[in-house]
């Protein structure tokens, strides 16, 4: 009896996940997004990520003009019940000139419950990590490069101490930056848009 109401819920809770998840983009009436609307959607919600991020997060204006590469992904929505995912589109600036769109997607298994939104911004910091990435086909963390969670400190500031990885991840949610999280097996691959 306990297996079948936790069979059910478990789907029932996938089923919802999915429709959130399914559910997230802008749509014309023949229900095909079009590409210059999400383009555009997403453009917008970059921007206002990263307006956001140097506001909350010293140093992080600087970090940003440091690196070679930015992709921000800025609603990456995760949901599940013990079966998990995210999923979010994002795009990649490259010393502040578009550099094209891409999506991220992982999947996960374990004591989970609940979804929530986060943006996720990815910086490479040298020549080499952004070329291995803008080469590759489908880029993974933590099997492709190492992503580094880049650490604030009591001040508000970030910790250059931990921030000289090739790859740095800054992760935004509503209470602020997040900290002691991963990114390994995020799966990021280009969108044709």
């Amino acid at each position: 009896m306990h297996k079948r109401t936790f069979l059910f819920t478990s789907a029932a809770a996938l089923a919802l996940a999915g429709a959130a998840l399914s559910g997230c983009t802008t749509t014309t009436t023949s229900g095909k997004a079009e590409p210059s609307a999400v383009r555009t959607e997403i453009d917008n919600g970059v921007d206002s990520t990263l307006n956001r991020l140097y506001a909350e997060v010293k140093g992080s204006r600087e970090l940003v003009a440091k690196s070679n590469a930015v992709l921000v992904f800025p609603r990456v929505l995760a949901a599940g019940l013990v079966v998990g995912g995210e999923y979010g589109k994002g795009a990649l600036r490259v010393r502040g000139e578009p550099g094209g769109y891409y999506s991220m997607a992982s999947a996960s298994v374990g004591l989970q419950a609940g979804a929530q939104s986060k943006a996720v911004v990815l910086l490479f910091m040298t020549q080499e990590a952004f070329s291995k990435f803008g080469q590759s086909k489908g880029w993974t963390a933590g099997v492709d490069a190492s992503v580094a969670i880049i650490k604030v400190g009591v001040n508000g500031e970030i910790d250059t101490a931990t921030a000289n990885n090739p790859v740095q991840a800054l992760v935004l949610t509503n209470a602020g930056l997040m900290a002691n999280l991963t990114l390994e097996g995020t799966k990021i691959s280009r969108l044709d848009l």
